[in-house]
């Protein structure tokens, strides 16, 4: 992974698990809602996995947030519990 590509991934990895403990929800709860494995949401919350877009656009929806704000780690800017989803 290139060095670019590894703090973004950080990044993600990060704001996934900040928004799934805000939803309280547990890893599983949040790949059950975004239809991956667990095991796969937890390597993707340690950075690990190299998830696709398509997965990514997944657990947005999942945690109520857009693309952009999973990648850009602003979980910041919600409207209530819920946030515009892509």
């Amino acid at each position: 992974m290139t060095n670019d590509a590894a703090v973004i991934a950080i990044k993600i990895s990060t704001t996934v698990k900040k928004r799934r403990k805000i939803l309280r929800l547990s890893q599983e709860a949040m790949a059950d809602k975004a239809g991956i494995d667990r095991t796969y949401a937890s390597q993707i919350e340690r950075g690990i996995a190299n998830p696709s877009l398509f997965v990514l656009c997944s657990i947005a929806k999942a945690l109520d947030i857009s693309f952009m704000q999973l990648v850009n780690g602003d979980i910041q800017c919600t409207f209530g519990d819920k946030a515009p989803t892509v």
